[in-house]
């Protein structure tokens, strides 16, 4: 190869490592994620030591994340159609306008100590409604800021951002809420966080007024229950679609111990709400240096047989998490947690968006979304209940066990999962198929 032709070659390269950042619109959105996301996270840190500190309860924590979840049960398939239907530009500035109105509800409660954790629940309630008609959006969305060749890239690119901020906001929140706390009283560290995560905010719906995307291309359905249902139907039917979602569904549902950290960090580590902050952030660390990992390194093969082994991973990492007495070994064990899981996140959203219709991106973003709530905020209340039952511990040992058991199960159950190799259209495409013709020899 000539010394041009090797340029030429070593600058398409880094091109394609960072290929979706050539799209302006990805730059703001990208940023503006960044933003909200670190809001998010300190945010979430406040309200889990606050409730736990009224409450001294792993039933009360888990309470939190039903009263996220409950939302996306009731709305999400509506929300699926409002992002397929309408602007989804304007529906998720819609929507951060109502969360931060109210995260301005919780910044008045904590300036107003109570001691019912009930208008807490109110108010995330309300967070849930706005991130289940947000989130489906946002998804749908992603497609139209980068052109077609750049997708898989902005889909690694997007990871990397949201677990860098995922790592960073609960860090930050642990120690902001430390600091105040001791600075300040008992009341105070709260304050602190909830006015952080409105600037936060802020500066979000800023960026994204600034987005111009494509405009959607296709019939805009009447809104009734065959459109609102037609999501739900389609996933059902793929069966690459449902082996993946539903993997990540279960696998996170039992493994899932955020919901437990400020019980682990108090009563089992003894790390106070700086150790809290530790190990929230650890997942997201972990994540973090896969999805950047694979930005240079992308997943070329094998995606389906990849995703099944590291959600089996994540399963024993949380067995790990479980067993472990020192903070540093109970990080590590997190930091598997999150470099394991990040992997699969990078494949289900790259296989959610190429092997479905763009007319239909919005309302399978929704049925993904409701996994997923289910998965996160629903897994909290699993988290909180079976921890009253049997006791933290034991409660998160179980869960990982229970995620291999489903691994090993999802594989035999979902044929096309095994045999997704590349992620592109025809070979998602040709997975399907190959699962479709083998159905009548079984």
């Amino acid at each position: 190869m000539t010394t041009a032709g090797a340029q030429v070659s070593t600058e398409t390269a880094q091109t394609g490592r960072a290929g979706a950042f050539r799209s302006r619109d990805f730059r703001l959105y990208q940023t503006a994620r960044m933003l909200v996301i670190l809001g998010a996270e300190a945010q979430s840190v406040a309200v889990a030591w606050q409730v736990y500190q009224i409450t001294h309860s792993a039933l009360s924590l888990g309470y939190t994340g039903l009263a996220l979840f409950l939302p996306g049960l009731f709305f999400m398939l509506p929300a699926g159609h409002v992002a397929d239907r309408y602007d989804k530009r304007g529906v998720i500035l819609v929507c951060y306008s109502v969360q931060a109105i109210a995260t301005t509800a919780l910044l008045w409660i904590a300036l107003h100590p109570v001691h019912s954790i009930a208008p807490i629940y109110a108010v995330l309630f309300v967070v849930g409604t706005g991130r289940c008609f947000s989130g489906p959006a946002a998804s749908a969305m992603l497609p139209a800021l980068v052109p077609k060749d750049d997708f898989v890239n902005a889909v690694t690119w997007g990871a990397s951002i949201y677990q860098t901020a995922n790592a960073v906001g609960p860090m930050f929140g642990g120690l902001l809420f430390t600091l105040t706390f001791a600075a300040l009283g008992r009341w105070r560290g709260a304050p602190v966080v909830y006015t952080f995560t409105l600037m936060m905010l802020g500066g979000f719906l800023a960026l994204v007024a600034g987005i111009r995307p494509k405009p959607a291309v296709g019939e805009k359905k009447a809104f009734d229950a065959k459109t609102v249902l037609a999501g739900l139907k389609y996933v059902a039917r793929t069966r690459l679609l449902l082996g993946s979602i539903s993997l990540d569904l279960f696998a996170v549902l039992l493994g899932g111990a955020v919901a437990l950290m400020p019980i682990f960090a108090h009563d089992v580590l003894h790390a106070g709400p700086k150790g809290l902050g530790l190990l929230r952030a650890m997942p997201s660390l972990g994540a973090l240096a896969v999805s950047l990992t694979l930005v240079f390194r992308p997943i070329r093969r094998r995606a389906g047989k990849t995703m099944l082994v590291c959600v089996g991973i994540f399963g024993a990492a949380t067995v790990l998490f479980g067993l472990s007495r020192s903070l540093w070994l109970s990080m590590l064990a997190l930091l598997l947690v999150g470099a394991s899981d990040m992997v699969s996140v990078v494949i289900r959203s790259s296989v959610l968006q190429l092997a479905t219709p763009p007319e239909m991106r919005g309302r399978v973003s929704a049925v993904n979304w409701l996994f997923i709530g289910a998965s996160n905020e629903f897994g909290e209340f699993e988290s909180g209940v079976t921890a009253h039952w049997w006791g933290a511990v034991t409660a998160v040992v179980v869960g990982g066990l229970g995620s291999l058991l489903v691994t090993l199960g999802s594989a035999f159950a979902f044929p096309a999962l095994r045999h997704a190799d590349e992620l592109t259209t025809e070979s998602l495409r040709a997975a399907e198929e190959l699962e479709a013709g083998a159905e009548p020899v079984g």
